[in-house]
């Protein structure tokens, strides 16, 4: 867990390499740069396990997962909306957000209709039962905020901090790559 005196120099690390971009690492020493704990990918990764595994124990009396939680938030913003609108809020593509719809579905807390004017576009909206999920979910974000042991402003500040290494991050990913499907993989060999 990170306390306040760890994100604040964390913080001020970021900070200060934003105005110092080549001090990160000596690019000549690879023993440094390639330890596993120097790689902001691994705690970043770390860090969203045991939100994930957090959320699983919080959101199995709603008997949803966190993915389906996901999906619910959104829709408790704004509903209907079309899997499209759905996918690029989730940054989701269709085969991921399909099968999380239709499970929703099948618990009866969305429905997915196509829409009269295009056949081609299918709405979600919550059911009865989803917006009702709602009032359940509502001390869940507190909960953890709480185990994080960051005050709110800490936590706005460090979601910010997050949100705009992911958005510089797309943005460095070539567009010819991005949203690009994998090729199939090879068989292994047995």
């Amino acid at each position: 867990m990170l306390c306040d005196a760890d994100y604040d120099t964390l913080l001020g690390w970021a900070q200060y390499n934003r105005a110092q971009p080549d001090t990160l690492y000596d690019v000549t020493d690879s023993s440094e740069s390639l330890r596993l704990n120097n790689q902001l990918c691994f705690s970043l990764y770390s860090a969203s396990r045991a939100l994930t595994a957090l959320y699983r124990e919080l959101l199995a009396p709603l008997g949803v997962t966190y993915p389906q939680y996901l999906v619910l938030l959104a829709l408790w913003e704004q509903s209907p909306q079309t899997v499209s609108e759905l996918g690029a809020q989730l940054q989701l593509d269709s085969g991921t957000l399909s099968p999380l719809l239709k499970r929703l579905e099948l618990l009866g807390l969305v429905t997915r209709e196509r829409a009269t004017d295009d056949e081609r576009v299918v709405l979600v909206a919550l059911t009865t039962r989803g917006w009702s999920l709602r009032a359940q979910a509502v001390p869940v974000p507190a909960v953890v905020s709480e185990a994080t042991g960051l005050d709110n402003a800490h936590l706005m500040q460090l979601r910010d901090e997050v949100q705009g290494i992911a958005d510089r991050v797309r943005s460095a990913i070539p567009a010819e790559n991005a949203g690009t499907p994998r090729a199939p993989r090879a068989p292994r060999a047995q």
